[in-house]
């Protein structure tokens, strides 16, 4: 949250992804959700279009974060119907459907961060928004 106003300096949209690091660092999912709206918001305030993204499978958490994750996408989904912003569904995008709670292995460079062909299909993903979809 501290760095939204730099790094949306220049943009037209804000990308906004709930992350691993907070379910690592053990920071509540209430207080994640909390900062995400928060992003959310100031992305809205600062004029840009925002999209909200959840969070990715994790390999390398998996089977303790999966639950975290799963709450946190549900707390995720909340905030993406009551800002009235576009959710990118990056977890079912790469979830292993043999594999739940986990990205495919081809999907994940190092089971933490996708694989090019990971970021390939998320890309694919977000170029088949509707026009308009994402914008405030």
């Amino acid at each position: 949250m501290a760095r939204v106003d730099e790094c949306a300096d220049g943009a037209d949209v804000l990308v906004v992804q709930g992350g691993i690091n907070d379910i690592a660092q053990g920071t509540s999912l209430e207080a994640a959700a909390d900062n995400l709206r928060a992003m959310v918001r100031r992305g809205k305030q600062l004029g840009l279009a925002v999209v909200l993204v959840d969070v990715l499978p994790w390999n390398n958490g998996w089977p303790d974060a999966e639950p975290k994750i799963r709450r946190l996408n549900e707390l995720i989904r909340g905030i993406a119907r009551g800002e009235a912003v576009q959710l990118l569904p990056f977890h079912d995008t790469l979830e292993d459907r043999e594999r739940p709670g986990r990205m495919r292995e081809k999907w994940t460079s190092d089971g933490d961060h996708p694989s090019i062909e990971g970021y390939r299909l998320l890309g694919e993903l977000a170029f088949r928004l509707p026009e308009g979809r994402y914008s405030s």
